[in-house]
Formats: C-alpha cells, sequence, structure tokens
C-alpha cells in the first residue's frame, strides 16, 4: 500500500511531520529510540550549522553532495547508521580497498568543528552524516524533509564488516535483494534508493565488467543491454581498459549534479552505468516502479523521502550503545 507522505509540498510542515512519523512507526523499527528536533534544547542550530556546512561546501565542489549520499550508504549499511565508517586506523570500514574512493569526509569534519564550538559533546558524527546527505540532497534539487535524530557513534569498525553488507555493481537482482532485506528495506526502497546514481561520479574499475579488451588492447561491448553510444562514449573515457582508479563519469551523463528522476529516464534508454542499475529495468519486479519514476518525478520524490528515512535508522546506536566522538575519526 502506497503511503501517503508529503515531501516538498506548500503544506504545513507539521503535517508532514506527523504523517511521516505514522508511517515510520510502521515502516521504520529503530524510530522510536530517535526524534524529530532531537536537538532542540541542547543545540538549536545543530541542523543550520550542518547545513550550511555543506551548502558552503558544494558551492566550491559541486561533487559534494554526491560523495556525502554514497558516505551514507556506506555508513549505514555496514555496522549501521553509526559514523563507523569515519573512524580512521589501520583493520578500519574506512581502510578497506571498497571505502577508499569514497568521499566527503572533510564536510562532516567542518560541521563537527563548528558544533564542538557551540554545542560540545553534543551532536554525534552519525547524526552528521545523516543531516548532511539529506541536506545534499536538497541542496541538489531534490526534496527536503525532517529525519529523527539521537544516533550515538559507534565505537566499532572493522573493513571485514565491509563486503558481506555493501551492494556490489555485478549484484544479480536476488542478491540486492537479499542485502536490502537484511538491513529491513523492501523491493521498493531498493528501486527507490538506487535512484542516489542521479548524481555522483563513478570509477572506471566500476564498471569495467560491461567490457572486454581486444587483442589489441582496445574495448569491446560485451554487456548487449547497454545503448551502443553510450558504451563508446564510456571507452573514450575510460581508455585504460576501464580499470582505471583515477579516471571517472558521472553516474547520470544527462544532468549530472542535479537530485531528479532522470536515473530513470536514464535506465530506460538503456543508459545504466553499473549492472546493478540495468537490471533495475530488466527485472519484471522492478521495471514498473522504474517507468513509473522516469514519468512522475514527484512520485519518486515522495518515495524517496520514505526510504531515506527507513535507510537513516538503520540498527541506529542509542543510550549507552554507543557515544558522542570529541572527533569523527576516532574514538573517544
Amino acid at each position: 500500500m502506497e503511503s501517503k507522505i508529503s515531501i516538498v509540498l506548500p503544506t504545513s510542515n507539521l503535517c508532514n511531520l506527523l504523517v511521516l512519523v505514522f508511517f515510520c512507526f510502521a515502516a521504520c523499527p529503530s524510530l522510536g529510540r530517535l526524534s524529530f528536533n532531537f536537538y532542540a534544547t541542547s543545540c538549536p542550530a545543530a541542523e543550520l550549522m550542518v547545513s550550511n556546512t555543506v551548502r558552503a561546501a558544494s558551492s566550491n565542489d559541486p561533487t559534494i553532495p554526491g560523495k556525502l549520499l554514497r558516505l551514507l550508504f556506506h555508513d549505514c549499511f555496514v555496522e549501521g547508521c553509526d559514523a563507523s565508517v569515519l573512524l580512521q586506523g589501520n583493520g578500519t570500514e574506512r581502510s578497506d580497498p571498497a571505502n577508499t574512493s569514497l568521499g566527503g569526509f572533510s564536510v562532516i569534519d567542518s560541521a563537527k568543528r563548528v558544533l564542538e564550538i557551540f554545542c560540545p559533546g553534543t551532536v554525534s558524527c552519525a547524526d552528521i552524516i545523516a543531516l548532511a546527505a539529506r541536506d545534499a540532497v536538497a541542496i541538489a534539487g531534490g526534496p527536503a524533509f525532517q529525519i529523527p535524530s539521537g544516533r550515538k557513534d559507534g565505537r566499532i569498525s572493522n573493513s571485514a564488516n565491509v563486503r558481506p553488507n555493501i551492494v556490489d555493481t555485478s549484484f544479480t537482482m536476488d542478491e540486492m535483494i537479499k542485502l536490502f532485506n537484511s538491513k529491513g528495506l523492501s523491493l521498493d526502497d531498493l528501486v527507490t534508493l538506487s535512484g542516489a546514481h542521479t548524481i555522483g561520479l563513478a570509477h572506471c574499475s566500476a564498471f569495467s565488467d560491461r567490457f572486454q579488451q581486444d587483442s589489441k588492447g582496445k574495448l569491446r561491448l560485451v554487456d548487449t543491454s547497454l545503448d551502443i553510444t553510450y558504451a563508446k562514449e564510456l571507452i573514450r573515457k575510460c581508455p585504460a581498459g576501464g580499470s582505471s582508479t583515477s579516471n571517472t563519469v558521472s553516474n547520470d551523463p544527462e544532468t549530472s549534479f542535479a537530485f531528479d528522476s532522470q536515473y530513470y529516464g536514464n535506465l530506460l534508454a538503456h543508459k545504466g552505468l553499473f549492472q546493478s542499475d540495468s537490471i533495475l529495468l530488466e527485472d519484471g519486479r522492478t521495471r514498473k516502479q522504474v517507468e513509473e519514476f522516469a514519468n512522475n518525478e514527484e512520485r519518486f520524490f515522495r518515495s524517496w523521502g520514505e526510504s531515506f528515512l527507513k535507510l537513516t535508522t538503520i540498527e541506529v546506536k542509542t543510550d549507552n550503545e554507543g557515544e558522542i566522538r570529541q572527533s569523527c575519526s576516532f574514538t573517544n
């Protein structure tokens, strides 16, 4: 049943919050441990400080929103939304090869420094990541909405936990469904949250499995589900056999830095960058939702608000389960 949640519509913010809370008590099992306006008394300007930091960084570097959104996914899917991905050191999540291309750390650190000046020991790094990703989407043209806060920072970060808990771009639909379900996310959430690829960049190595080198070292298309013209453009941008760790391309070749529904239009045009993107169109379980989002951006935005809320409440830590770090890079 479709939830009736208003996202970025000209209605009362209070009404939107009430409807959102009603939805989440049914769909977000961790919401009861968090609350809206959590810092209203302890740090009233907390969300504004985070938003201003993200906005300033994004104005200087348009790739920041995509980096912050990816950072949230890699945090929440491993150990839950507890900022474990921010911890530095040997053997931490951040040291795993799957996370070495993550970005946006400096933005989180900047927001944390400001918050520690005005509200020392109050705002968790886990909340900063969630709020920054939420704001990044809005700054890039996507929907704006409230999310609850109150997450504590985790004390454990283990690189061995990364690979079993994040989506590989070569995953089959069944593999993606299994992983999303293990996080309390549905098939609808999978299609909706894949829309994060409407912004951001990808390294050539992330989709090199769709091409093959011939005897002369040139690439040729082996994944026939990909539009041939688009494939040739990717080959041009990835001259080193598609496995370069430095070359990058836009996830969305049409509106690279705008959070919109173009991603789904790209799928219909067979221009999904990753195999895990293209399969959303090919699989009968998800094709209808792809077509709906491609033709109805408002419907995508509404669904995004719901799924994003569920994403940011995965296995949250509260009370004595975690801490509020003084530095996001190290435990206290």
